[in-house]
């Protein structure tokens, strides 16, 4: 709101104003967007020019774009992100050379003057008559900043951003009449200020603190009289004098700006011609922006956080406003990640698989309990070149991820989980053949399944009876498909959506026995997550990436937080613990097995091989490696990974060896707790003690839907061997 005098009258200020808005168009203010005549331009008058009372009488200000800086859970930079790259300091912070240079050389008169220089005006208007074109403009300071705050409100809209600096009467009118307010409300030491922030000082630098630091890497507060003088004649036409680009043209302006300073007293005359006699010494940082700046291979854990933010409402209603308040910036983001597994992650997959290698891998590790993700890498680099990527290929498609990859036998203790969770003791056998045909039908949640479908194990010699353990350690499929077909599919669906463990593509986990094969495409992240209920005795947390955000003001911002649930009883986890135990010590994970602490985990390769998997865990980290092709077209026969060959791909040769070196090498010298687990190799006593906790023992073969499923009208699933368990299914 106008202030106003004393009965309600305009200030003096503000009629002269409104006279001078009011009489624009007979020409009083055109040396104000240096022009000799409206003419000139070809500037019409049509459309331009408010009514001076119609303006708004309030400016505005959004708040200036600046610098994000994502940090480590240490505090280590990740890198900075930004629209613009800005910081705002106040005018303690900014030499006061620069301070006295820019007033000298844009406003001479702008401590004597109000928001308008009637003299100025006076002055260019006889000076653009006397050469017939635009030499000299009568823009105050205050006039340019408000000018700067269109601009900045128009933000990267190149139609806005036209409109805010467009050369016409009507816009010079509002400018003047905000020009008004903010002389009043501010005063002219906090004009400067603003203007220094907001003002753009070339090559991808707003603002004077952002400028010093691009041009002499230093703080603005440390300016000299020659770096400031440099500086302060840029604004005028950034691109013109440049001085990366054309240091003899940023010379002679930079000595124009001395010079006007010594006229102005602002220094003396030796003072001057001392710096203007010194060559232009820069020390230029270039611009850093975005994740792909980010260092140990952290860009796509950056990229993470930024999904993160546009996509949870913690930040914004819509997706637009969080946009708004990213783009906007001058955030401190502390995120979860550990810079040494972080670090140990790249370092691993680095060393087993190369770049320009014909497949891919991708690892994430998180904390059981918290749900932090403690470090997530890959081997393709972030970036747009050969053998580079924009694919976060850990994560769901929604969060930057592709569709995701068949997890095969990793699948297995999710089901192991479920049939335990129902009342089937790890002591059941089953005749576990070589081949054989999927049992038909079986109980979905709403329905029965039906099909013809078949599947094998590995190898020939590995014929039952199996129980749980044993089947478990040598990724006997069969057994897994015996045992889904008697429970039911939906207590497995049921299970891994308890477990965070969901398709990539956002999809419905389809309701087929094979799901017990993993043939449903994860991401690296949400097995990591999901496996991690297994050492947080039960307890899933969903991963989280943001620890806190702190505004450009230091005030702490609403972040969103893990969320844990029972998954399944404690009981459950510990005795999946025991079946993983096993397969790292003694079964098709040995090669993935940890020195000196306890780990357990499962191997995993899909059908055809297009992916190869190990999932494991400690106490105090759970981790998932992927290794395939992103476009599941490669299949891994007669390949060479990371200057190894192999005539065929299997979880445990590739997957394994890198979740054992990036593990081991997150959990240097952390504590190295037991995994809580229960005795199931004593046939005797010990499976009774389990079948009494439960209060049941076997189910019965041939049962199936066992669980409590629904009976119903069924649904037939078509015949897609590579997909549905046929062939090699997944070990």
């Amino acid at each position: 709101m106008a202030k106003k005098r004393d009965g309600g009258g305009l200030t003096r200020t503000q009629q002269a104003a409104k006279f001078l808005g009011v009489s624009v168009l007979a020409g009083a203010v055109l040396a104000g967007i240096a022009l000799p005549a409206a003419g000139a331009l070809g500037l019409a008058a049509k459309g331009s020019v408010e009514g001076f009372d119609d303006i708004p009488a309030n400016l505005k200000t959004p708040p200036l774009s600046q610098r994000t800086r994502i940090l480590d859970d240490k505090g280590g930079e990740i890198a900075k992100v930004y629209s613009r790259d800005r910081t705002v300091v106040g005018l303690k912070d900014m030499s006061p050379y620069i301070q006295k240079a820019i007033v000298a050389i844009e406003d001479a008169r702008f401590y004597d003057h109000g928001a308008v220089d009637l003299k100025g005006i006076l002055r260019a208007v006889n000076k653009n008559a006397q050469s017939g074109g635009v030499s000299q403009g009568a823009s105050t300071l205050t006039q340019q900043y408000v000018k700067n705050v269109f601009v900045e409100e128009a933000g990267d809209d190149p139609d806005k951003v036209a409109q805010a600096t467009q050369q016409t009467i009507g816009r010079k009118v509002k400018e003047l009449k905000y020009a008004i307010q903010v002389e009043e409300e501010l005063g002219k030491r906090k004009i400067l200020q603003n203007y220094l922030n907001i003002t753009f000082f070339g090559q991808q630098s707003y603002g004077i603190e952002a400028a010093a630091q691009r041009y002499f890497s230093k703080h603005a507060k440390d300016l000299s009289l020659e770096e400031s003088a440099l500086l302060a004649g840029i604004v005028q036409s950034p691109s013109r004098y440049d001085p990366v680009n054309d240091p003899k043209e940023a010379t002679r302006r930079r000595n124009t700006v001395l010079q006007r300073m010594a006229d102005l007293k602002n220094i003396t005359q030796a003072q001057a011609d001392e710096a203007a006699k010194k060559p232009i010494r820069l020390a230029v940082s270039r611009p850093k922006n975005g994740c792909i700046t980010a260092t140990a291979g952290a860009g796509f854990f950056c990229d993470y956080v930024r999904e993160t933010f546009l996509n949870d409402k913690t930040f914004g209603k819509t997706r637009k406003v969080r946009s708004q308040r990213w783009n906007q910036g001058g955030m401190t983001i502390r995120t979860t990640l550990d810079p040494q597994a972080q670090k140990s992650i790249q370092t691993s997959i680095s060393d087993h698989v190369y770049e320009d290698d014909p497949v891919a891998s991708a690892a994430s590790i998180v904390e059981p309990g918290t749900g932090k993700i403690l470090g997530m890498g890959q081997s393709r680099p972030y970036g747009f070149g050969d053998n580079q990527t924009q694919i976060n290929l850990s994560v769901d498609q929604s969060m930057g991820g592709g569709a995701g990859y068949q997890p095969g036998s990793t699948f297995k203790p999710v089901v192991a989980a479920a049939a335990l969770e129902q009342g089937t003791s790890p002591y059941q056998e089953y005749s576990a053949p070589y081949r054989m045909a999927y049992p038909s039908p079986v109980q979905t949640c709403d329905g029965e399944w039906q099909g013809r479908e078949s599947t094998q194990n590995e190898n020939k010699e590995e014929v039952g009876p199996y129980a749980m353990k044993e089947a478990t350690a040598k990724s006997v499929n069969t057994y897994f498909v015996q045992l889904i077909s008697d429970m039911g599919v939906c207590p497995a669906v049921k299970m891994a959506q308890n477990m965070g463990i969901e398709r990539a593509d956002g999809k419905k986990l389809q309701e087929v026995p094979s799901m017990t094969l993993g043939v449903q495409e994860m991401s690296p992240l949400t097995m990591a997550a999901g496996y991690a209920s297994f050492a947080n005795g039960g307890r899933y947390c969903t991963p989280v990436a943001i620890a806190s955000i702190t505004d450009p003001q230091g005030r702490a911002m609403n972040v969103p937080k893990s969320s844990c649930h029972e998954a399944m009883s404690e009981r459950t986890a510990k005795t999946i613990n025991t079946l993983l135990k096993g397969v790292v010590e003694d079964g098709t994970g040995k090669e993935a097995g940890l020195k000196g602490r306890d780990s357990a985990g499962k191997t995993g390769t899909s059908d055809s091989r297009y992916a190869a998997w190990f999932v494991g865990y400690t106490p105090n980290a759970a981790g998932a490696v992927w290794v395939g092709d992103p476009q599941h077209k490669r299949k891994m026969f007669d390949i060479s990974i990371g200057g190894s060959y192999h005539d065929k791909v299997y979880g445990a040769d590739t997957p394994g060896p890198i979740w054992r070196d990036a593990m081991s090498g997150a959990l240097s010298d952390k504590p190295a707790p037991s995994l809580p687990t229960v005795p199931i190799d004593d046939p005797g006593k010990d499976k009774k003690a389990d079948d009494d906790e439960k209060g049941h023992g076997k189910p019965k073969p041939g049962k199936r839907g066992h669980g409590g499923n629904k009976p119903g009208g069924g649904w037939h699933l078509p015949h897609f061997p590579d997909i549905l368990g046929g062939g090699n299914g997944g070990w």
